[in-house]
């Protein structure tokens, strides 16, 4: 991820007037109402895209939007036509997951070299992924699988699991001239992990869950993931990982979650049962008392410094467990009063803008709409109200039931050893990146201004 200092995204201050008037009505138990919702909300997310324009590069969003959101919300559309069958957003959606593709078959185009993190391309994988999982329309015969895409960007990360620190794990950033390259991120494990288990659930090759199985005990004995299943934010290999930054975000739980869940499908044992189970009872931190069973963002809402980036990160803690009730039934009882708390309150003060179509981001202010507009709100809103449908769909399948994707499990290993070309780094893309890893690094050292452990 990278961090960005405008959080207004195309549709202009101009529009920044939140209304009383116009919310969604949401109703708990009515397909018909929450395909409702899920539909305003999908289009008030549609306006920011500007990448099937004549001129526009599909698979971008407009500044302040980095690409590693754009695959994270092409994954939301993907996820809105499996809850809801509205297949108006597909063929965007194809035209860029098909031009991102980019090096090695693996979501690692040239042109994002520069500020290429393995979280970045992680979250087109993950895309890929629930395309294969959901049964997606397939591509044409002549392009990669959505399979065979997340088992590239799978092959060509763990071609970089690092034990030179740290005693392994992989590195924030791809290549060494990035800054951010010493930090060892719990997201960028995480989404390795959550993309090892789910691999291992579709195609049943055990080398994903031997991967999943290290990734997870590496997470426990580095301090990223502490016994009771909190995640921090990530550690410096510099220092060999000797301290942790102890924020908490709420992906970094959605991401474990879901390839928990994926690991206790598939094994059925006690031991991925305990796991889950201690996963979903931590994100007790991002559910608020005041409002009960309301999502939020505990490191920024509350002090109002959440990012852009951030403000996208309740959709996928939503996403995940939406998927976490379908691939774990016993589940069901722990996490669905949350969701469905949450994406009442999301409704309600989705009527921003002058389409009133635009959601904030504090979901707990009973109603008001804050006028925190962008992509990662209308996502966050957009999850967590369509994963309300998960018993309106069969499930994610596998080869074995009913997957048509084709795998390809040499995919993303061919011809790695070529020569990396790339554009030049502006002093811009330096003093950007040297900034966000100062902060990184007082907040380890010094200890973040809270801590929640």
């Amino acid at each position: 991820m990278k961090f960005s200092s405008s959080a207004l995204g195309v549709l202009g201050a101009s529009t920044l007037l939140a209304s009383g008037a116009g919310a969604i009505n949401l109703e708990i138990g009515n397909p018909d109402s929450i395909k409702s919702a899920a539909k305003t909300i999908a289009a008030g997310m549609r306006k920011y895209y500007t990448g099937d324009k004549p001129g526009d590069t599909p698979g971008n969003l407009p500044d302040p939007y980095y690409w590693w959101e754009c695959g994270a919300m092409f994954g939301s559309l993907i996820d809105y036509w499996y809850y809801t069958g509205d297949s108006q957003y597909n063929a965007i959606t194809v035209q860029a997951m098909q031009h991102q593709i980019g090096d090695y078959n693996a979501f690692m185009p040239p042109n994002q070299t520069k500020t290429l993190g393995n979280d970045d391309q992680a979250f087109w994988g993950m895309a890929a992924m629930s395309a294969a999982e959901n049964k997606f329309q397939d591509p044409p015969a002549n392009q990669p699988s959505w399979l065979s895409l997340a088992q590239a960007v799978f092959n060509t990360q763990a071609v970089r699991w690092d034990e030179s620190t740290c005693g392994g794990g992989l590195r924030w950033q791809i290549y060494a001239f990035n800054n951010g390259y010493n930090y060892k991120n719990t997201i960028s494990n995480g989404c390795f992990f959550n993309m090892a288990a789910r691999l291992y659930k579709y195609t049943g090759n055990t080398t994903y869950s031997d991967w999943a199985e290290r990734m997870f005990k590496w997470e426990l004995g580095v301090g990223l993931m502490s016994k009771d299943y909190h995640y921090f934010d990530g550690t410096d290999d510099t220092i060999n990982c000797t301290q942790i930054n102890h924020i908490q975000w709420t992906y970094n739980a959605g991401v474990h979650m879901a390839g928990a869940a994926a690991m206790w499908n598939v094994t059925q044992s006690d031991e991925w049962k305990a796991h889950l189970t201690g996963i979903i009872n931590a994100t007790s931190i991002f559910f608020s008392t005041e409002a009960p069973n309301v999502m939020f963002e505990v490191a920024c809402e509350s002090n109002g410094k959440c990012d852009v980036d951030q403000r996208s990160f309740k959709a996928y803690l939503s996403r995940w467990m939406g998927y976490t009730v379908k691939v774990a039934p016993w589940t069901r009882e722990l996490i669905m009063p949350r969701l469905q708390a949450s994406a009442k309150a999301a409704a309600a003060q989705c009527n921003g803008g002058a389409g009133q179509d635009q959601c904030g981001l504090k979901w707990t202010q009973n109603g008001q709409n804050d006028n925190s507009f962008g992509v990662g709100e209308q996502m966050s809103a957009l999850e967590v109200i369509q994963a309300l449908l998960l018993d309106q769909v069969a499930g994610p399948v596998s080869a074995n039931t009913g997957g048509t994707s084709k795998g390809n499990p040499s995919a993303g290993s061919e011809n790695q050893n070529k020569p990396l070309t790339f554009n030049s780094i502006t002093t811009g893309d330096k003093a950007g990146a040297g900034f966000l890893t100062t902060l990184v690094l007082i907040g380890i050292i010094g200890g973040a201004w809270w801590m929640v452990s």
